[in-house]
């Protein structure tokens, strides 16, 4: 009886052993790309997985429940194994609405077996709320002044009244005539201006991109596109994938522009083409912008 209850406590510590080993060659990491957002700012949270030959690993997606956060957008990666050791990374961009100075968040990594999952949970990123209005003092100070301060005298109101009805009256004429095209014409003046100012913000972006091609220029410049392109097609470019956008716009080359620009945002590693890169994706939208106003003209 001794010896079969010895047999069994032997199996039991091999069991417990063997459990944490294998624990311990699955590692998960996530954090956020910094350390402080305004409140609804789109925010990069990093998650990693490294683990050894025998995992089957998933990571959480979009049905995920990321409260107190809002998930916006997810962006997966290529698995990597070196040396028997496999990394798995996404990007996770959330939004976050909550007050608390500091938000400390954690994502899941699911480890499927045959009949059940294990979860490894990462440890707690601190995310600290950057406010944009500065605290009233507890007591207002008030100056004293002696100096004398002229009182204005009555305003003409009967007067001002009189301008506003007749340059009212000369507005509704010439809307009543010229409506229409007015109006044509100044939604087409506001769409160059929009134009114009998307170009010279381009512009200042791809010049510090280009003499500074890190991930902060990366996420400016991919930024900057997305919401042009949004305004142009009315679609929610900064809520697509990659794929997803270039099934939208039938252009599969704009794949490997994206990728030149992201390499630097989640890699490190700066692409071959990156200046090509650029001049494709300004080009999307010059060709984007002609057919939208043209349109418009044709509509006259």
């Amino acid at each position: 009886m001794a010896k079969i209850r010895i047999i069994l406590l032997g199996f039991a510590i091999m069991l417990i052993s063997s459990t944490l080993s294998l624990g311990q060659d699955l590692k998960v990491e996530g954090y956020f790309l910094q350390d402080s957002a305004k409140l609804g700012e789109r925010i990069p949270y990093v998650l990693k997985a490294t683990y050894g030959k025998g995992y089957n690993i998933i990571f959480p997606d979009s049905t995920y429940d990321f409260s107190p956060l809002v998930f916006l957008e997810k962006k997966t990666y290529i698995s990597n194994t070196k040396e028997g050791q496999t990394l798995d990374s996404a990007v996770y961009y959330l939004s976050n609405f909550s007050l608390d100075p500091v938000l400390k968040f954690s994502l899941p990594v699911y480890e499927i077996l045959k009949y059940d999952s294990i979860t490894y949970m990462t440890d707690e990123a601190d995310l600290a709320l950057k406010l944009t209005i500065n605290p009233l003092p507890e007591e207002l100070a008030f100056k004293d002044n002696n100096v004398y301060q002229p009182i204005e005298k009555d305003f003409n109101y009967p007067l001002l009244i009189g301008i506003l009805v007749a340059a009212l009256i000369v507005v509704s004429v010439l809307l009543f005539f010229f409506g229409k095209p007015i109006q044509k014409r100044w939604i087409l003046w506001l769409e160059k201006q929009k134009y114009k100012r998307f170009l010279l913000r381009w512009e200042k972006a791809e010049k510090a991109f280009s003499s500074n091609p890190d991930m902060s220029n990366a996420d400016e410049m991919l930024g900057l596109w997305k919401a042009y392109m949004e305004h142009l097609k009315n679609k929610p470019f900064r809520e697509w994938t990659t794929v997803e956008i270039s099934e939208f716009l039938e252009n599969k080359e704009i794949i490997k522009d994206f990728r030149e620009i992201e390499m630097i945002i989640y890699a490190g590693k700066e692409g071959k083409d990156i200046g090509q890169a650029c001049q494709n994706l300004k080009g999307i939208c010059a060709d984007t912008y002609q057919q939208k106003i043209t349109q418009k003209d044709e509509r006259k």
